[in-house]
């Protein structure tokens, strides 16, 4: 009997209300935890200047090693006005091997040696030629056609690949003109008041 009063008691005992109000505790980081994820957002926003590298300052003219083309070593006009790079060429003619296009061709530059280059044509670009090499004049002739190869290039101790098209440039004071895509390939800005800044290439 003694039993089941107690069993009684327990069933009718009510929890105290300030019991009942008492929220349940979700789990708790350790400080630890807080300072170590505190720190990795830290860091994310130190590195993020890091990440967005700042482009390499060059002159408006710098030397430029074509280690595919007998290691010649140019000097190359640094133009943002213009969008490609383009090569001084002669007796440049297209031909078929195993069915690609590809185009031989001599240096049109001075003291170059007569070495017949062959390379596989990367496209056909279309480049609106100006009568001077100024950025200012606007006079233009029609569209011609030009072969463009993908050529390694070395500034400096940077070594990149771009496209090239080849036209005679023999009419210019600079057989080598690098345009806007090739300057972005190698991360460079320009100042046009500086010239040769960079080291002779060695690549």
């Amino acid at each position: 009997m003694g039993a089941s009063l107690l069993a009684k008691d327990l069933k009718n005992e009510r929890i105290p209300y300030w019991r009942s109000k008492i929220p349940r505790s979700t789990p708790q980081l350790p400080k630890e935890a807080h300072y170590v994820k505190s720190l990795l957002a830290l860091l994310s926003l130190v590195a993020l200047p890091v990440l967005a590298a700042e482009p390499t300052l060059y002159g408006r003219y710098e030397y430029i090693a074509l280690p595919e083309i007998g290691g010649e070593v140019l000097k190359a006009k640094m133009d943002t006005g213009a969008l490609t790079a383009s090569l001084s060429a002669k007796d440049i003619e297209t031909f078929t091997r195993d069915g690609d296009e590809w185009v031989r061709f001599r240096l049109a530059t001075k003291g170059a040696s007569n070495k017949v280059y062959e390379h596989k044509v990367a496209r056909i670009s279309k480049i609106k030629t100006r009568s001077e090499e100024d950025e200012d004049d606007k006079e233009a002739v029609e569209p011609t056609k030009r072969p463009v190869v993908d050529l390694e290039l070395c500034l400096g101790n940077v070594k990149r690949t771009v496209e090239v098209n080849l036209t005679d440039r023999s009419s210019f004071n600079y057989p080598l003109l690098i345009g806007a895509k090739a300057l972005r390939e190698f991360g460079a800005a320009v100042n046009p008041a500086r010239r040769f800044t960079a080291d002779k290439p060695d690549c």
